[in-house]
């Protein structure tokens, strides 16, 4: 089946939308792109992971970040700022793997580095990414075929 937001009229419009205004809330782009990996990766999201990472790359990534997203908890690469997010990005995307999805000490340490608005913009972002993901994985969408 094809991806519904190209379906759907407007859809896909309003969805890069959403991505388009999360890139105003004062966050890297780079963050943003760490944390649309992190998610895509967990929900098994090839397309997602795939686009992801090329557009990391386009925004200033490196192979060895990219390479080492899926064990930033143990990799030298990233900033506190960076795990904080990180971290955001895996309690909201597993929200049903705890009694409290996204425990306070999550919550504190992203709020530590971002501001109301910075942490707006990685919600939605991250809430984007796991539609993306949940319609890519649904329609068994391919890497590398869009």
């Amino acid at each position: 089946m094809t991806n519904p937001a190209k379906l759907v009229p407007d859809a896909m419009k309003a969805i890069m939308a959403l991505i388009e205004a999360c890139k105003q809330g004062g966050v890297p782009g780079t963050t943003l792109e760490l944390v649309h990996l992190r998610a895509s990766q967990i929900n098994g999201c090839s397309v997602c992971v795939d686009m992801g990472s090329r557009s990391a790359k386009k925004a200033g990534e490196t192979d060895e970040r990219l390479w080492a997203v899926a064990a930033w908890r143990e990799a030298p690469y990233f900033t506190d700022a960076e795990r904080a997010a990180l971290a955001l990005a895996e309690a909201v995307t597993r929200l049903s793997d705890r009694a409290d999805p996204v425990p306070d000490e999550i919550w504190d340490a992203a709020a530590k580095h971002y501001d109301e608005q910075g942490l707006c913009s990685l919600l939605l972002m991250i809430s984007t990414t796991n539609v993306f993901n949940r319609l890519n994985v649904a329609t068994r969408a391919v890497a590398g075929a869009w």
